[in-house]
């Protein structure tokens, strides 16, 4: 376990996926909510547990259950490769604790525990303009690319942050 700034860092477990796995889904929902009016929404198996299953464990993934005061609020995944390019795969925090500043928290320690990087990358939805605002304005993330551009709904970022060394 690794704390940082009020949070705490530990390995995501097995046992973990059913309850961060609620998380997730109250998360996914909220930001379906917010940029679309549907009830529902995320990647799939957002909501049963298989999204954490096979991307938590994927056997090159580095993950992490995030709590707060011993209660768990979120979860991160990354993969750090060799040549230093890194990929943010995903990261999600419960709805009682967003907009409070604990993301770019939980950025800050994914920089420093990876200091070696020279470049980050991630990929989020298109409709999901918080994320936009959240990696480009708060984190210094650039898209670099839109796909699928014309089709909004089903269009994603891709993102980069060149790490300065």
């Amino acid at each position: 376990m690794e704390n940082y700034c009020g949070l705490t860092f530990r390995k995501f477990m097995e046992g973990d996926v059913e309850c961060f796995t609620q998380i997730m889904k109250r998360a996914f929902d909220k930001d379906t909510q917010i940029h679309t009016g549907e009830k529902e929404g995320g990647p799939e198996g957002y909501d049963n547990g298989k999204f954490l299953i096979t991307w938590y464990f994927h056997k090159d993934v580095t993950s992490y259950a995030i709590f707060k005061e011993n209660i768990p609020i979120g979860a991160i995944a990354v993969w750090i490769n060799k040549n230093n390019e890194n990929f943010l795969g995903n990261v999600f925090i419960d709805i009682e604790h967003q907009d409070k500043g604990i993301g770019l928290t939980i950025w800050q320690f994914i920089e420093q525990k990876y200091p070696d990087t020279k470049i980050w990358r991630t990929e989020t939805p298109g409709v999901s303009t918080r994320n936009h605002h959240f990696y480009v304005n708060k984190c210094g993330f650039k898209i670099y690319r839109i796909k699928n551009y014309k089709d909004f709904k089903n269009s994603s970022f891709l993102l980069e942050k060149e790490m300065n060394k």
